[in-house]
């Protein structure tokens, strides 16, 4: 049986903005097959919103948490490496919401 498709909004406090991260971001969600977006916000959070299965939306949220990439593999040296390392920057804090999928995205965008 299929999982219902779930909303996942999650504001990521932090050094997260200049650094790779909405980037990142789009390539964790896009490997766990979400859709939805990462934006940028005056008050230097970001908002990530994703849309799919609830088990991949919680894999995501535990990467935005943890910094780690898809394979377990850590960064070495700078904290502003990405793809098969930690999250660009510095999280310091994550706050998600979830409720039913919308459905009206296609594609991970950066916005």
């Amino acid at each position: 049986m299929s999982e219902e498709p779930v909303r996942l909004s999650a504001w990521v406090h932090g050094y997260v903005q200049g650094v790779g991260f909405r980037w990142w971001t789009r390539s964790r969600a896009l490997e766990l097959g979400l859709v939805g977006y990462a934006r940028n916000h005056r008050d230097g959070r970001v908002h990530v919103v994703a849309e799919g299965p609830r088990t991949a939306g919680e894999k995501l949220l535990e990467l935005l948490r943890s910094g780690e990439a898809l394979d377990g593999s850590q960064a070495v040296g700078h904290a502003t490496h990405g793809l098969a390392g930690r999250a660009p920057g510095r999280v310091d804090l994550v706050v998600e919401s979830w409720e039913p999928a919308r459905g009206d995205m296609t594609g991970f965008e950066e916005r």
